[in-house]
C-alpha cells in the first residue's frame, strides 16, 4: 500500500512521519550500527525487526551478501519508539499492532501524538482530550510523546554522517575492482 491508500509500492512513511522533520532527502540514510546506536537498540535488535517486517529500512533494504541496510530518520524514530514500548513491557505482539495502526491511521503530525498504554494495550491519542478520556476511564498507565523522541532522534543523528545508497550495491563495487 502506498501512502494515498492505494496498492503498488510498500506503505509510505511520508505519511506518517513529516511534520515537525527536517526536509530530508528520501535518498539519504543511516547505516544499520548508526541506526541501532541512535534507536538505543543492540544489532542484533535491529537485524531481527527487519527480518520479521517490523521496522525495514527505507531507503536501502538488504540485498544479499555484502550489502548494506540504509535507515532514513524515519525509519530510526520508530526503532525508538519501539525500544520504549518494549522498555515498559509491552510484548513484541501488541507493539507489531500499534506499529500497523500508526501505518494505517496516516498520521501526518506525530509530533503531537501520544502513544498510551495500559500495560496490555497501546493506545494512539492525537488530541489532549484523547488522553485525558484515557486516563480518567483509568486505562492509561503511561504515556509516550512521540514529539519527544522525534527531538532525540534528532539531536542523536547530528553527529553521525549520512550516505546515499550507490546504485551498484557494495557487493557489486567489490567485484567491478576485482575484475578490472
Amino acid at each position: 500500500m502506498t501512502g494515498d491508500g492505494t496498492a503498488g509500492e510498500p506503505f509510505g512513511a511520508e505519511l506518517l512521519f513529516t511534520d515537525g522533520l527536517p526536509a530530508m532527502d528520501d535518498e539519504v540514510g543511516y547505516r544499520g550500527a548508526v541506526a541501532a546506536k541512535a534507536a538505543g537498540i543492540t544489532y542484533r535488535q535491529l537485524d531481527y525487526w527487519a527480518r520479521t517486517e517490523l521496522v525495514e529500512p527505507t531507503v536501502r533494504g538488504a540485498s544479499g551478501s555484502g550489502s548494506q541496510r540504509l535507515y532514513g530518520f524515519r525509519d530510526i524514530l520508530v526503532l525508538k519508539l519501539v525500544k520504549r514500548l518494549l522498555d515498559t513491557g509491552i510484548s513484541l505482539q501488541q507493539i507489531r499492532t500499534a506499529v500497523d495502526q500508526l501505518r494505517a491511521s496516516g498520521i501526518r503530525d506525530l509530533a503531537g501524538t501520544t502513544l498510551m498504554s495500559d500495560g496490555a494495550s497501546v493506545y494512539l491519542c492525537t488530541s489532549n482530550d484523547e488522553v485525558i478520556d484515557l486516563v480518567s476511564r483509568g486505562q492509561g498507565v503511561f504515556g509516550i510523546a512521540v514529539g519527544k523522541v522525534l527531538r532525540e532522534v534528532e539531536s542523536e543523528l547530528v553527529e553521525f554522517e549520512f550516505e546515499r545508497p550507490d546504485p551498484m550495491d557494495e557487493l557489486a563495487v567489490r567485484r567491478a575492482a576485482r575484475s578490472a
